[in-house]
């Protein structure tokens, strides 16, 4: 399988690591589709694309919604006759511990609500579900050759303060190996699904954050420094060209080594 002339369709498209893959793509010779829930982030990245010579559309969705997931998966085909890449970058975080305890009393003065639960878990896993279910869907049925990717992290072997992100990412690690069988059980053999599982990466989030703490994240990173998005997005091309690559989530995360545990 080849990127150029591929059509990839990217959800999170409009910064991080789901802008960098759509650059990377169009750079190698594919046609996109970013799709994002913030219209100015679109307009942005499909104008840097245009102006890089890339074949474009952008397309407002949220990535829980079923009539959205259909929508963006509509204006690829609509734009560029099929779907052969879906690379399901949209995630957010909403960051505390289940507990919450009083420093004077032990007694529990908090815990982690519905507020911050459900749409992690919406956005992280049932939005990864609704992009590769229905992606997987349109290539079956247009008999193009695909492959799928959902986007976990390294986090899925548990990361304190993030319940809700890890439980929502070890499910997304786990997915490919499922759909793969699925595929091997339907006789489906156009279609491969993987994982990708980056460590802590240079995107807005981490490089604006106090420079103290990230110097103590990086403290247990081998490689010194944060993963580049357009690494992360080199890695996905190889998948693409790489067809032995299936059923299996990479990790890609610099060395990342917790020297005095897993879980901190």
């Amino acid at each position: 399988m080849e990127i150029k002339g591929s059509v990839a369709v990217i959800t999170g498209g409009g910064n991080g690591i789901g802008e960098a893959v759509a650059k990377y793509f169009v750079r190698n010779g594919a046609k996109v589709a970013i799709v994002d829930m913030a219209q100015k982030n679109i307009d942005r990245v499909v104008k840097e694309i245009k102006d890089m010579g890339g074949e474009v559309v952008g397309v407002q969705a949220n990535v829980t919604s079923e009539a959205d997931t259909a929508k963006y998966y509509k204006a690829a085909i609509d734009a560029f006759g099929k779907i052969n890449i879906v690379v399901s970058c949209a995630g957010i975080i909403r960051d505390g511990t289940m507990l919450s305890l009083d420093k004077e009393t032990g007694k529990v003065t908090r815990k982690m609500g519905l507020d911050k639960w459900q749409p992690v878990i919406d956005t992280n896993l049932t939005g990864t579900f609704l992009t590769i279910r229905d992606g997987a869907e349109a290539m079956v049925n247009g008999g193009w050759q695909g492959l799928l990717v959902a986007i976990s992290s390294v986090n899925k072997v548990g990361q304190v303060g993030q319940l809700n992100y890890s439980s929502a990412k070890v499910a997304d690690a786990l997915l490919p190996k499922i759909v793969v069988g699925e595929f091997l059980m339907r006789g489906i053999r156009n279609i491969r699904c993987i994982g990708i599982a980056p460590g802590y990466t240079a995107t807005l989030m981490l490089t604006g954050m106090n420079q103290d703490a990230l110097k103590a994240i990086l403290a247990d990173v081998h490689l010194g420094r944060l993963v580049d998005p357009d690494e992360i997005a080199r890695l996905i091309g190889h998948a693409v060209e790489n067809e032995a690559i299936n059923a299996t989530t990479l990790e890609i995360t610099g060395g990342l080594c917790y020297p005095n545990g897993i879980a901190k």
